[in-house]
């Protein structure tokens, strides 16, 4: 990150593209500025720029919601589980290991695009959730704390809730909010977050905002189905570059 405005121009470019995507189809924000900016500085980098983005958006997304208290009460268990897994992986993507952390964030791409692409329709007995929330919690942790995407398996599991569609998209919004709050602690834990980083990462934030924005005037314009389809196509196509790239 030593020539400050190509570093500017890109994270610009990738905000305004993360926030877009968001703004269609209510997240994708950090997985979409981790696959993107994965490809051309160290994960740990890039998770470090997507703070403060993440954390904005997914606050306002959790704080519009109808039920915050009822929510949490039910999935603090499972958030708990992601506080501990994340800091618990953090040392990956904070440490040497830059291509097996590039390699884990590739197939994380990659299964969530598949998971996306193939959409089951899972759907988790209420008996069940004391146990799997926690479990869950600690899965979705650790593949945070290794690769700073938040996705996998929160999403799929959160899905199989019953929620309705506001409570599930609060429910997004919780999960992406402790995550990213998480991944600060692990990453100024390993000493991984610099203030050049975070003040870039405030920055950040206004691209992310306008790229909300427009997606949401898109969303009225394009099939949300097309775009998603579009988008875990993308996300495959992106898994598999940092795959190649991190093993090779």
């Amino acid at each position: 990150m030593t020539d400050a405005l190509p570093t500017l121009l890109l994270v610009t470019a990738t905000f305004l593209l993360a926030g877009l995507v968001k703004g269609v189809i209510g997240l994708g924000l950090p997985t979409v500025a981790m696959g993107l900016l994965g490809l051309v500085m160290p994960p740990a980098q890039a998770a470090a720029l997507l703070l403060v983005p993440s954390l904005v958006t997914n606050l306002w997304q959790l704080l519009a919601g109808p039920c915050f208290g009822a929510l949490l009460h039910r999935l603090r268990l499972m958030m708990l589980g992601i506080l501990a897994g994340t800091l618990a992986g953090s040392g990956l993507i904070a440490g040497h290991g830059g291509g097996a952390a590039t390699a884990g964030l590739g197939g994380a791409l990659i299964l969530y695009g598949v998971v996306g692409l193939l959409a089951p329709r899972l759907r988790l007995p209420p008996r069940a959730e004391p146990w799997a929330g926690p479990l869950v919690g600690a899965a979705t942790g650790l593949v945070t704390g290794a690769t700073g995407v938040f996705v996998i398996p929160a999403v799929p599991y959160l899905g199989s809730l019953g929620l309705e569609r506001d409570e599930l998209v609060q429910a997004l919004g919780l999960s992406f909010t402790v995550s990213t709050l998480a991944l600060a602690l692990g990453l100024a834990w390993h000493g991984a977050l610099p203030a050049q980083l975070a003040g870039v990462s405030l920055l950040a934030l206004l691209p992310a905002l306008a790229g909300m924005a427009l997606g949401g005037w898109l969303r009225a314009r394009v099939r949300p189905a097309t775009f998603r389809l579009c988008f875990f196509l993308g996300l495959l196509g992106l898994g598999a570059e940092l795959l190649w790239r991190g093993l090779g």
